[in-house]
């Protein structure tokens, strides 16, 4: 069952049920211990009075009305002097009494009539028509039982007082309860309300407003929980509109292109050669589409925790080689040296196919960002328990304000030789993290150095040893092996 008022309610009635069942607590203990001291402490009073007058006492019962009269007056009590009356001592005759009214209400006394019977003092708490009386009762020989009585009205008085007190004060509490309990939850019902508003914007797409909370509590922390994550979806819905206009941008591009040349190829007066230049241009945009359309899905497979990779051991090495040999036509046509620097059976723990994509962006970022004339040496060397593929490059460099963003979506670094999507380096490091490793940037001064870090792996019982070597015999730059030491 739901309270109206919400948590403000609540808050208020668990503040105000903690204050009363304390006060409760409290008054339960302290009245009913503080009437028992009393009413002991009275009649350890009259005991510690009463016991040795008692057994003064005379043995002439003439003498008795005197004697308890002076006796009311030391120990401020009525003073009851009996006799036993039958000979089964169960009955007791009132001999002598300090009150001079009737002595009826004390006849047979139960206190008397148990310190008869045990012959030692007794003594108790009881109530006589109505009232409350502290009794002692003092054997004073075999035959006579001395009762003091003394009425606890002013004792107990003083426990009402306090009684009446605590009532009072539990009243103050539990409105000043109630008032400081509506206050605070007021406060935090607030607080929380402004959080609820600043979940409501950032529901509805609004991350423009700071969400802000001076408090040192939690609702503070959670306020500043929820500013921080304000700042990241903003963050990613801006990421988010930039990804949809580069990625309509660079599908644009090309179909624009193709739009035009396919235009011009419906002009009958174009010579062949001009048709064979526009149909191999055609067909380096469609090549471009289908890259673009290849990265966009492993992109998205990546955002969806979808992208699978295959971890086995993997001959680093080899796999340079055959990038050596993907990428040398590349090399020729951009004027670019290649080379390899290959360790001695490098292994490493990952999938050959994604590692050979790696590879691929990564010369293919170096060939197209560095002008014609640049070396660019494929590697792969073991280090420790890891294994690197790295790409380096005696080109330009990257300033340092850029080198973490070459790795952001559809990035490119201001004033380089830039094509392509912009999403290869993006595609080679989430690729490289799903397989234990990442990719890192080195440009500090030369070479550029782009590594792809890996697990190293033991070389396979039974794996062939590389022995391969490129080389190509003519004006285009060479990818040659380079021993290492």
């Amino acid at each position: 069952m739901s309270l109206p008022g919400g948590i403000r309610i609540r808050i208020v009635l668990v503040l105000v049920g903690i204050v009363a069942g304390a006060l409760g607590t409290a008054y339960m203990i302290v009245v009913p211990s503080l009437e028992r001291r009393l009413v002991d402490a009275r009649l350890e009073q009259l005991s510690s009075l009463g016991a040795p007058l008692a057994r003064k006492l005379p043995a002439d019962t003439l003498l008795w009305q005197d004697r308890v009269e002076s006796y009311q007056v030391e120990t401020n009590a009525r003073v009851v002097a009996f006799g036993v009356l039958s000979k089964n001592r169960q009955a007791l005759s009132v001999v002598a009494d300090s009150r001079t009214k009737s002595s009826r209400d004390v006849q047979n006394d139960p206190v008397a009539l148990a310190a008869l019977a045990s012959g030692d003092l007794e003594q108790k708490w009881v109530v006589v028509a109505g009232e409350d009386y502290a009794e002692v009762a003092v054997p004073a020989g075999p035959e006579t039982v001395v009762l003091f009585q003394a009425a606890l009205a002013d004792s107990l008085a003083t426990v009402q007082i306090v009684r009446e007190r605590l009532l009072l004060a539990t009243a103050f509490a539990l409105v000043l309860a109630l008032i400081l309990g509506l206050t605070a939850a007021g406060m935090l019902s607030h607080r929380l309300l402004r959080l609820e508003s600043a979940a409501e914007r950032i529901a509805g797409g609004d991350f423009g407003a700071p969400i802000v909370d001076h408090g040192n509590d939690e609702i503070g922390e959670l306020a500043r929980a929820f500013d921080r994550m304000r700042v990241q979806l903003a963050q990613l819905d801006n990421a988010r509109k930039e990804f949809v206009a580069n990625a309509s941008h660079e599908l644009r591009t090309p179909l624009f292109s193709i739009g035009g040349f396919l235009e011009l190829l419906a002009d009958e007066d174009i010579d062949e050669e001009t048709r064979r230049g526009f149909i191999e241009t055609m067909q380096g945009q469609v090549q471009r589409l289908a890259r673009l359309s290849t990265d966009l899905l492993d992109l998205s497979r990546v955002d969806a925790g979808q992208l699978t990779v295959m971890l086995e051991p993997v001959d680093l090495g080899g796999v340079v080689e055959m990038l050596a040999g993907e990428i040398g036509h590349l090399a020729v046509s951009t004027g670019h040296e290649l080379r390899t620097a290959i360790d001695d059976e490098v292994w490493c723990l990952g999938d050959d196919a994604r590692i050979l994509q790696i590879g691929r962006a990564l010369a293919t970022n170096a060939m197209t960002h560095t002008p014609a004339g640049t070396t660019v040496t494929l590697r792969a060397r073991r280090r420790s328990d890891r294994a690197e593929l790295s790409v380096e490059d005696d080109g330009p460099g990257i300033p340092e304000t850029q080198q973490e963003a070459v790795f952001a979506r559809f990035y490119r670094v201001e004033g380089g030789m830039a094509s392509g999507s912009g999403l290869g380096l993006a595609i080679a490091r989430e690729i490289a993290r799903i397989m234990g490793g990442d990719v890192r940037l080195d440009s500090e001064g030369q070479p550029t150095r782009f590594t792809l870090d890996l697990p190293a792996e033991p070389i396979p019982p039974g794996a062939p040893r590389s022995t391969q070597v490129f080389s190509r015999e003519n004006a285009a730059p060479t990818p040659e092996r380079v021993p290492q030491g």
